[in-house]
């Protein structure tokens, strides 16, 4: 068993991004990228990822800024907030946090992202995009997974992949990256969710077994072949007193256990989060550079 350590290759990718920086931008006169979040309400794990985007930013020479609103703003406030992002020239790319209040409408907040500053990749006109293999700014974990892979040289093409999820920021667009005609793609993709008769036997048939179906310890060793490759996407506290926070991390797969098996295998944490926060960095670096045209 192989780790696939997402921490070491986003360390490296983070350190090849200052230097760009530093030397082409930098040095040479230009301004910094710039990447702001807007984050609605107090929900720990949203203001926990929103601190460590800072930090990153901070870690490669970004311009990071947050806009905080309290959880009750009103859809309206909340559009007005993203129309000044969306036009102000200073601002390469913009997120706003997930997951919203239950009173604001998703859909139509991510649709109120220009598609030119939509570095999560979830507006439709990148998603319609990546479908149709056209540049486009990718959803930053599917995006972190692919690269992932590719540092790896783990092969894909040709092989059958079977993905556990079917959310539209992880599930469905990785099974679209990895199907699609590209480098780290061509492989045959099986896109499973709650749903799907005997989940298990298709998992288990699976050469890259991706799973994000968001349900602790849900992939257990019999659902995994001999020499497979594992992503696990699903991240989970659960209590421990050895630990000083008082809690874990765990993920969707039985680490332990399923870690005999295959040939390499994602560690939770220090596995996909990482790249999915570095990806988010490569988006912002390739707004600044004006290097997708819409």
């Amino acid at each position: 068993m192989n780790l696939l350590d997402g921490k070491l290759v986003a360390e490296k990718i983070k350190a090849e991004i200052a230097t760009e920086v530093k030397t082409k931008m930098l040095d040479a006169g230009r301004e910094a990228p710039h990447l702001a979040a807007i984050l609605v309400g107090d929900d720990p794990a949203s203001q926990t990822y929103v601190a460590s985007k800072e930090k990153d930013c901070l870690e490669v020479g970004f311009i990071s800024s947050v806009y905080r609103y309290p959880a009750n703003i009103t859809q309206d406030k909340l559009l007005e907030s993203i129309r000044f992002l969306n036009a102000d020239p200073e601002v390469d790319g913009f997120i706003v946090q997930l997951p919203l209040p239950k009173h604001l409408d998703e859909h139509t907040i991510i649709e109120s992202i220009h598609p030119a500053k939509d570095v999560d990749g979830f507006h439709p006109v990148n998603v319609g995009r990546m479908v149709l293999n056209i540049p486009s700014y990718l959803p930053a974990t599917p995006y972190g997974i692919v690269t992932l892979l590719e540092h790896y040289k783990i092969e894909t093409e040709g092989k059958h992949c079977v993905v556990l999820g079917r959310s539209n920021i992880v599930g469905t667009p990785i099974s679209i990256l990895l199907s699609r005609k590209s480098k780290t793609g061509n492989a045959t993709v099986t896109l499973c969710h709650s749903h799907t008769s005997d989940i298990k036997a298709i998992a288990a048939s699976a050469d890259i077994l991706i799973v994000a179906m968001g349900k602790k310890g849900f992939v257990t060793a019999d659902m995994v072949k001999k020499d497979a490759v594992v992503v696990d996407v699903g991240i989970h506290r659960i209590p421990a007193k050895e630990t000083k926070s008082g809690y874990r991390l765990v993920g969707d797969v039985d680490f332990q256990e399923v870690a005999k098996k295959c040939s390499y295998i994602t560690p939770v944490p220090g596995g996909v989060g990482p790249m999915t926060r570095v990806s988010l960095l490569l988006n912002t670096l390739k707004a600044a550079k004006k290097e997708i045209k819409f």
